[in-house]
């Protein structure tokens, strides 16, 4: 049976595959995306040693598996399949919602427009950023990073990223208690007594 431990080497070994065939296709967004998310593949542990808790093993695989759909979405995913860009910005806010939400949780506070407003914000920063890296890439002739395709696209991924902070605001007590001291998930298998 496989352990967390081998689930989460076979998702690095799969980023690491990501920047391989990006260097393969001469794909820089591809290398860059593989190798940053690579490095953020190891927040959940360190989030676990700096903060004293402990993630679900779901909940790191939730985190590296979504990370992992953001740098195979520049092989291909992102142009050749019309949800896949719906797919990872619902995925990414659900986890800066997530953050978020604990965050706020072991503060004692709402976290509902807490996650609602960071997750809107950051939307709203990432596509104008999105945008600033394609014009720029565009003006000295380079192959952009990130590619923005358009108003309805731009529309779209903001309406997606609050399809996720809603989800968190749903969702978020009863599945991040672990992480927040308020742990409402008694009965469940993985839980740790």
């Amino acid at each position: 049976m496989l352990t967390t431990e081998d689930t989460e080497c076979g998702l690095r070994a799969a980023l690491v595959a990501v920047c391989l065939a990006g260097l393969r296709d001469r794909n820089p967004g591809a290398v860059a995306n593989g190798l940053i998310t690579l490095a953020c593949s190891y927040l959940p542990g360190f989030v676990e040693r700096r903060y004293d808790v402990e993630f679900r093993p779901w909940q790191r695989l939730y985190v590296e598996g979504g990370m992992l759909a953001h740098a195979v979405g520049m092989l291909g995913p992102y142009d050749d399949v019309p949800w896949w860009d719906h797919l990872t910005h619902t995925l990414s806010a659900t986890m800066l919602g997530g953050a978020v939400h604990v965050v706020a949780r072991r503060r004692g506070r709402d976290p509902r427009p807490l996650v609602v407003g960071t997750v809107a914000v950051g939307g709203v920063v990432w596509e104008l950023g999105e945008y600033a890296v394609h014009a720029a890439s565009r003006r000295v002739g380079l192959d952009p990073l990130l590619v923005s395709y358009g108003p309805l696209d731009t529309a779209l991924d903001v309406v997606f990223d609050l399809v996720g902070a809603s989800l968190v605001v749903r969702f978020g007590d009863r599945l991040l208690g672990n992480l927040t001291g308020r742990d409402d998930s008694a009965g469940r298998p993985d839980r740790k007594e």
